[in-house]
């Protein structure tokens, strides 16, 4: 949550194939600016891994275990982001004109290939 940030922290591990981290940043900060490198890597299994980040209005989240099971929900508002690993989720606006950052692996193939619904 907003509420959460204190200076830099990983919110996901580094060995996960999305990185996200928060930052806490003083007037002036700043890095050295850089280009980052491509990588050949063998991959041989892929997930897409998702995150929101909520701008504007409310969103309610329903997070999923692996197994699809139903695990809690939470009602996110701006500032707060959602990170989902592994397991499954849902997201239902709460309010009219809802802004929200959306962060996924790629390459998107489709539904078909990139999602498997839960309840049908």
């Amino acid at each position: 949550r907003k509420s959460d940030f204190k200076k830099r922290q990983d919110i996901v591990s580094p060995s996960e194939f999305i990185q996200v981290a928060s930052l806490q940043l003083s007037k002036d900060q700043t890095f050295k600016a850089h280009i980052h490198k491509w990588k050949n890597k063998k991959i041989e299994k892929l997930i897409a891994q998702e995150s929101w980040v909520v701008i504007q209005g409310k969103v309610k989240v329903q997070y999923y275990d692996v197994n699809k099971n139903f695990l809690k929900d939470y009602i996110l508002t701006p500032g707060d982001c959602t990170i989902t690993l592994y397991g499954g989720h849902n997201y239902t606006s709460l309010t009219d004109e809802t802004l929200v950052y959306e962060f996924k692996t790629g390459p998107y193939d489709g539904q078909s290939s990139d999602k498997d619904f839960l309840n049908d």
